[in-house]
Order: C-alpha cells, then structure tokens, then sequence
C-alpha cells in the first residue's frame, strides 16, 4: 500500500505546476495591458491617433515581446496602483518616480528617465526662496504623487507646512491654476513644466526640491518579475540603440530653448497679427497637405508675421522666399503676403517630398524645414557625415549633430556642397517646433479642435 501511495502521489505531484507568469501570459494571449496616464508626458490620444513618450516606448516593447498593446488610460495617479494590483493590467507606464511608499506594493524597472522637482509659482507674487517663505501660501499638488511625498518630508522639519491634495486634476491645470492666481504655488516636474510655461509665460521655478528622480515603469510585487526582466532588457537595449534619445527629442526637444519676452510676443501676435493671415495659412496648408498652424510657425520665425518683412541678405515676405526660390515657384511678388504664403507652402512641401522615404515623422517634417532653412543639398551633406560616423542618417538627433559640423573645414572641405552655417538650421527647427506647439495649444483653446489639414502632420506632443 505504501509503494501505492507513494507512485500515486507522485503522480498527483507530476500532474501539478506552478501558474505561468505574467510574461508567459502575455506571450500566451499575444497581450500586453499597460495602464498609463492621460498627460502630453505619457499618453494622449488626439486627432492623429495615440502618441506620448510613455505609448511610443510601450508600443515599441509590446511588439518587442509579439504582443499587441492594450492602452487603460486614467486621469489621475491614484487610479494605477488598483489597475495593477488586481491583475487588470500587467503594467504601468505613466512616468511615475521610484520612491518607498510605492516599493511596498510595486517593483520598478530600469530607470529610463530622470526629472527634476520644482516648486512653482507664477512672476509678480514674489519668489519664495525658501520653505520658510511658502508656510503661509496656497499650495496644491496631485494626490497619491511623490509631490506629496516631498512635503510630507519637508513637513517634518516645517510641522506648519500646509498643502491641498487633488485626486482630479492634472499637471498642467495645476500650473494653469497658478498662471491664473486661483493657487500660489505647486509642485512640477521639469518635464511638465518645461512644456507648459510655453502657455503660460509667467510661471516661474521657485525651488528645486529634488534633482534628478527617476523615473521608471511599474510592476505588481512578486507576480511580474519575468515581464520586469523582459522590459529592463528593453529598455537598456533602447538607451543603447537611441530610441530613448529619440522619443526624448519627439517630445522635449522643443522645449530646451525657451525666452520668455519671446513667447509673450507670439501669443500677443497670435491675437493682433495672425488673424489677417490666417485664412490664407489654411487654405494654402489645405492645398499643401501640411498642417497650416505648421506653415503658420514657419512664417513667424521667418518674419513675425510681418508682409513688409525684408532681410539683410535680400530675402523678402512672411515667408523670406529668396528671389530664386520666387522665380522658382512662378512667383511674381514675393511681397504679396497671399503670394508669399501660398509660395512658402509649396516649397515647404517640395523640400518634404525631397526627403529619403526611409525617414519617418516628426524626423520627416524636421528635415524638411532645415532644408528650407539651409537648402536640401546641405542636409544631404549631413547626411553624409552622419553615415561616416556610424549614426543614422534617418534621424533627426543625428543629424542636427552633424549640420553644425559643416561649418568646420575638416568637415566642408570633404563635402560636395562645401560650408555651411549648420548651426542656424538646428535652431530654426527648434523655435519652429516650439511655435508650433504652441499654436496647437492656443487653437485648442478655441472651443472645438481645430482640422488638421495634412495627413501626416507631425506629432510634438
């Protein structure tokens, strides 16, 4: 009898195995259920479909693993942690920092991202220069974040330190909140600051309460560890290959130069100047197929929308067409602010068309408006170094390296189209990119989306 037992025991025991794990089943199901927030620093979903930095890396790492992306998007950060600890969602990507509190229930991956912490308050209130000087201000941060974290902290050390912690609002309403007066000051991450303080111009860092956090995707403790391990694979893959850098650039490269005076000016055109050319901007983007609040930025870094706008080199109109470029075009009056318009939209397109159909967007759109900045033929060129370098020349953060480089000798002197100011086509995709942005957002701003004329308008979040 006990020989007996002890085969059919081991035969129950044979027959018996461990749940597959998390990775197993999202292999198995060919799924991969991500939670992320509703935020232009992870997810948003507009007129051209889904984007945000978070979307592009999970999509990436879902296709990685043969799985198709499932997106659960929440509005706020206290929804995430039940989404993964029930099992409704086998991660999250929602740009959220590694602190204690959240080690308790959650392991995190490899950090790809690093942010700085700001306190927030908005010119002519008065700059707190220290904790000391907010103990009797308004303060409102979002709940369940590691801001709250942050003053729990400072709390320990200021017992009179106060603040309001809101479940429903976001990273940019707060800072709006500020913009507007309705708060006094509130916590950020660079990364959400350095987008909106294009909108709202007065908002100013008071403090830095931490540098460099990072910031990491999230898994449920002790169910995840293979998908964890899988996406650390990913990920460091990724910061080794420069689809970090390039997501990174998608949607921040816009805002590493920002000047206050000059963005009150834009939004203060916006209102005064555009509206006599706007018409023109979206007939000529809907003939085009480009976005005109595109063909809009490029006019307001050519000429501040100004029809008599006339350069030292000779270069004429809202649009600075050349007079080969005019004559090119058929253009009679480069002067004629319809003409001037409907011209630059053309030969925004032309140079669009140009470009090597290996090259995606934004990269496309990038490359195209250096091209009308510098001429095609010297985007070639850099293109060129970046294939000796080794880098891609399908992309926009190599090449904006290598343009620079055309105007040093070791470099020109090797070229077909010889020298070059490249720096100035580096700059000039930066500001237009960042006039873009935000006229998207003051567009936005007009009750309903505005239509976006082109196809494949490119997407700076």
């Amino acid at each position: 009898m006990r020989i007996i037992l002890i085969i059919l025991t081991a035969g129950l025991i044979g027959t018996c195995s461990s749940p597959p794990s998390i990775l197993e089943q999202v292999i198995d199901t060919g799924e991969l259920r991500v939670v992320t927030l509703d935020s232009p620093t992870s997810y948003t979903l507009g007129p051209d479909g889904p984007s945000g930095p978070e979307y592009d890396l999970v999509l990436e790492f879902a296709e990685h693993l043969g799985a198709a992306l499932v997106i659960q998007s929440v509005e706020s950060v206290s929804e995430i942690l039940p989404m993964l600890l029930s099992g409704e969602s086998h991660m999250a990507a929602a740009g959220l920092s590694v602190t204690d509190s959240r080690r308790e229930y959650l392991n995190f991956g490899f950090p790809y991202e690093t942010v700085d912490v700001h306190l927030i308050y908005k010119l002519g209130t008065g700059r707190p220069r220290s904790i000391d000087d907010v103990l009797d201000r308004s303060i409102e941060v979002m709940a369940s974040t590691s801001h709250v974290d942050i003053l729990e902290s400072l709390q320990e050390s200021h017992p009179t330190l106060s603040w309001t912690e809101n479940a429903d609002i976001d990273a940019a309403q707060l800072l709006e909140k500020v913009a507007v007066g309705d708060i006094d000051l509130t916590i950020a991450d660079s990364t959400d600051f350095n987008i909106q303080r294009h909108f709202y111009p007065d908002l100013r860092v008071a403090l830095d309460l931490f540098l460099d956090d990072p910031l990491a995707w999230a898994f449920p403790k002790g169910t995840a560890d293979s998908l964890l391990s899988a996406a650390d694979d990913f990920l460091i893959s990724a910061d080794r290959s420069g689809l970090l850098a390039r997501v990174h650039d998608r949607y921040y490269g816009h805002t590493k130069k920002y000047d206050y005076v000059g963005t009150r000016n834009f939004i203060r055109h916006f209102e005064s100047r555009l509206p006599r050319y706007r018409p023109w901007f979206e007939e000529a983007g809907a003939q085009w197929g480009v976005d005109w609040r595109l063909l809009a930025a490029i006019g307001y870094q050519e000429s501040h929308w100004r029809a008599n706008a006339v350069s030292p080199t000779g270069v004429r109109g809202i649009m600075m067409l050349t007079e080969a470029t005019a004559d090119y075009l058929g253009i009679d009056d480069r002067r004629d602010p319809k003409n001037s318009i409907f011209g630059g939209a053309q030969y925004f397109a032309r140079q669009t068309e140009r470009v090597a159909d290996s090259v995606g967007e934004p990269d496309r759109t990038w490359m195209a408006l250096a091209a009308y900045n510098v001429g095609f033929n010297h985007v070639k060129d850099a293109r060129l170094i970046v294939e000796w370098q080794g880098g891609d020349p399908d992309s926009w953060i190599d090449l904006s390296k290598a343009l620079p480089l055309k105007a040093q000798r070791k470099w020109y002197s090797k070229l077909p189209y010889g020298y070059a100011r490249g720096w100035e086509p580096v700059l000039y995709v930066q500001n237009i990119r960042a006039y873009y942005n935000i006229l998207k957002w003051l567009t936005d701003q007009e009750g309903s989306p505005p239509e976006d004329t082109a196809e494949g308008a490119p997407d700076t979040a």
